[in-house]
């Protein structure tokens, strides 16, 4: 199949992130996308790229991805500059020639193109492969809008480049797919500025009045028409004492909103770093004690293809919820759940190469459990099911952070630090693959009836649990905002004692 007809030039972009996830954005746009020119200002990652939009579109850290159109040194303004002098540095310093949005807008179109192209192609093959099309009702679906959304850009792409006139533009920019044979329309390219102002500007100016200085002066430069209420084109201008930057964006929905998952419950990004810090391998079983609705091993499971995945809770309206979460991302084949107690896990010991999991905080799910008071327990399952060099992921609340740095310290296990670590890089080797196929049929046999309280052990499964955290290495701590409050991520290598 040909390759969308960006991949080969060099395309600018920027992706904004959740506070945390920099570092996971910087490595992932290097690793997947071949991304030169990285840098990183004030929530986002800059890069440019040769890969198609359709790659470009699937990272996993950002939030939102832009074309950017220009970024460039601060707007500063004059102590004591009348109105019309500001509006006149603001125009001049943020727009820039005609040409250069005239070739921009031609640039987004195109990539828009692409990405419906993208979305056509798929719709079709799932048609002939299931014979019908997927139902249209699923309820809390979290990509439900997106048909909808992408017949809207679909027709934008195409308002665009009729509204646009050929003065100006490089015509290669085009896919020739979706060039019509008439000529173009003489209607205006519409358009919205969204604009964000921190700093001494905005001590000054509010962002509403620097949006409309902005707009008038776009009006006047392209011939383009303001449209507030339904633009074919926004244009996002942020401002700050350290820079001006101005992009288009490419997707109406956050990157964040996942198409493949019903039901959400811990954010999507934050998912996919801690699956990317565990350091999957082809052969690997994973499992999540406390899998809620299955979100994280959802988001491993999209990035790796020959691995076990399975996720254990207690909580049967939690696993009714993974389990339709599996089925709607069609991981049936690779990913199990299974009833049971986290404090006593129906799995064999060293049977299980990486174990991640989120552990309640208390606060959007409530539980029964005494975390903090349960945390030591947890913990030595966890620690006992891992084999050697099996590696150990955990989003914690500052609190419980606290309380297993404490436990950590009892034990004498080795530094506790907030030290960093680049997320994909581990110290220790990884456990051994031979004996994967081995380990999963002990896991199998060694699975029994799920217990229906936390303080029951599976039958057949009776152990002296080993000294508490004992085997366990600290490799790195990194705090990840999850809006209202901040998590930490522990990650931890299985040693041999």
């Amino acid at each position: 199949m040909a390759e969308p007809r960006s991949e080969g030039s060099l395309v600018r972009y920027y992706c904004t992130y959740g506070k945390g996830m920099e570092p996971f954005l910087i490595d992932e746009v290097k690793r997947k996308l071949a991304a030169e020119d990285v840098c990183q200002i004030s929530g986002k990652v800059l890069f440019s790229s040769s890969a198609g939009i359709d790659r470009v579109s699937e990272l996993k850290a950002a939030e939102r991805l832009f074309l950017l159109l220009k970024k460039d040194s601060p707007v500063l303004l004059p102590a004591h500059t009348n109105q019309a002098k500001a509006s006149s540095v603001l125009q001049s310093r943020v727009l820039g020639d005609k040409d250069q949005w005239s070739s921009a807008v031609m640039t987004w179109s195109r990539l828009q193109g692409e990405l419906s192209s993208r979305r056509r192609t798929t719709v079709k093959s799932q048609s002939t492969a299931l014979g019908v099309t997927r139902k249209t009702g699923e309820e809390g679906r979290q990509g439900s809008g997106r048909n909808v959304d992408n017949t809207a850009e679909d027709l934008t792409v195409q308002k665009v480049e009729h509204g646009t006139t050929t003065e100006g533009r490089d015509e290669t920019l085009l896919q020739p797919s979706l060039i019509k044979p008439e000529p173009p329309s003489p209607a205006a390219v519409t358009f919205r500025i969204s604009c964000k102002c921190t700093g001494s500007l905005s001590r000054c100016y509010s962002q509403q009045e620097v949006s409309r200085v902005i707009g008038v002066g776009l009006s006047r430069l392209t011939g383009w028409k303001a449209d507030l209420k339904n633009p074919q084109l926004e244009v996002n201008v942020y401002l700050s004492d350290d820079n001006c930057l101005v992009g288009f964006p490419l997707t109406r929905l956050p990157l964040a909103n996942r198409s493949y998952i019903k039901t959400t419950g811990l954010r999507s990004t934050v998912a996919w770093a801690m699956a990317s810090l565990a350091q999957i391998q082809p052969g690997f079983c994973v499992v999540d004690p406390m899998c809620g609705v299955g979100t994280i091993l959802i988001e491993a499971a999209q990035e790796h293809q020959d691995v076990c995945f399975l996720g254990m809770d207690i909580d049967d309206g939690q696993l009714k919820k993974a389990n339709e979460n599996v089925e709607f991302a069609e991981l049936g084949n690779r990913m199990h759940l299974l009833k049971a107690s986290s404090m006593t896990l129906p799995l064999p010991s060293s049977t299980v190469d990486a174990v991640v999991c989120d552990l309640p905080f208390g606060r959007k799910f409530g539980t029964k459990t005494d975390m903090a008071a349960s945390l030591p327990r947890i913990l030595t399952e966890m620690e006992r099911v891992l084999c050697v060099g099996g590696t150990l992921v955990l989003l914690l609340s500052p609190q419980l952070s606290c309380v297993l740095k404490k436990l950590l310290a009892q034990k004498d296990t080795g530094p506790t630090s907030n030290q960093e670590a680049k997320p994909g890089k581990q110290d220790c080797p990884p456990p051994s693959l031979s004996s994967t196929k081995q380990q999963t049929s002990q896991i199998q046999q060694g699975v029994q009836s799920p217990p229906t309280q936390e303080t029951e052990a599976p039958s057949g499964l009776q152990h002296s649990p080993p000294a508490p955290l004992s085997s366990l290495k600290h490799q790195a701590t990194l705090r990840l905002s999850l809006g209202a409050i901040d998590g930490l991520l522990h990650k931890y290598v299985k040693m041999d004692t």
